[in-house]
């Protein structure tokens, strides 16, 4: 087994290969190249989604496909974030749940003081 990591691998295929790539044809041969087994490739599929993800060599395209970010403009591969509104109240959240917290912290209170009488005796 190689001791380059699989991102390193991937990026060497993608930049031989010179085009877009699907994840599940480049997990094929990174698995293919590092020597891994059916069940090494089994479990490490997940991690290297996620190495891909996180290393910005890597840019995610339509439809789970994948390329190099240094093939891609800017703003083909950012997205701006100042228009998305954030709406800052949580619509699940009301004040009624804080008399429910409230009740549920009396209902304990008494239910304790009931357990201590109950031990005294």
């Amino acid at each position: 087994m190689s001791s380059r990591s699989m991102t390193d691998v991937a990026y060497e295929i993608m930049k031989k290969e010179k085009t877009v790539a699907v994840f599940g044809q480049l997990w094929q041969e990174v698995s293919k190249v590092l020597g891994l087994s059916e069940v090494q490739t089994t479990n490490k599929i997940a991690s290297f989604y996620s190495a891909l993800m996180l290393d910005t060599r890597f840019t995610l395209l339509a439809d789970n496909k994948w390329d190099l970010r240094e093939r891609h403009k800017y703003t083909e591969t950012h997205i701006d974030t100042s228009a998305i509104l954030i709406d800052d109240e949580d619509e699940e959240y009301t004040d009624d749940n804080d008399s429910d917290f409230e009740d549920a912290e009396e209902d304990e209170k008494e239910e304790n003081n009931a357990n201590d009488e109950e031990q005294d005796y």
